[in-house]
């Protein structure tokens, strides 16, 4: 498993645009691998749900919600990956949550949180209309 931090979350209007950064760091002694990285969201009174994933290829996946507007990408100099989030809505209001995965990434594009083994703490994004 590895150590995820979010970043860069906030308030702003309907139509305005945030960037998340996800800080990703080794366990000590871990030699794990991260074979696909994801972004996910969790509303109050609502279950998790995937936003947007990327695997070790560069090759991402998105939810139709957000397709348009979402731009997942990674530094992988950085070891950082980005949510570039535009035209955001009411909607989008959540907790927004880095998830990695080291193990086979097993239908990582599908955005399912057990497709997932690691996790960060999340970043609140509100958006008001």
């Amino acid at each position: 498993q590895v150590q995820l931090v979010e970043s860069g979350g906030g308030s702003v209007q309907s139509g305005g645009s945030l960037r998340l950064s996800c800080a990703v760091s080794p366990h000590t002694d871990s030699t794990d691998s991260i074979q696909c990285m994801g972004w996910f969201r969790q509303a109050p009174g609502k279950e998790r749900e995937g936003v947007a994933g990327i695997d070790s290829d560069g090759k991402t996946s998105y939810a139709d919600s957000v397709k348009g507007r979402f731009t997942i990408s990674q530094d992988n100099v950085k070891n950082t990956l980005y949510l570039q989030m535009n035209s955001l809505k009411p909607e989008d209001t959540a907790m927004y949550y880095c998830a990695a995965d080291t193990t086979v990434g097993y239908e990582w594009w599908l955005l399912r949180p057990s497709s997932f083994n690691s996790w960060g703490q999340g970043t609140q994004v509100t958006v008001s209309s």
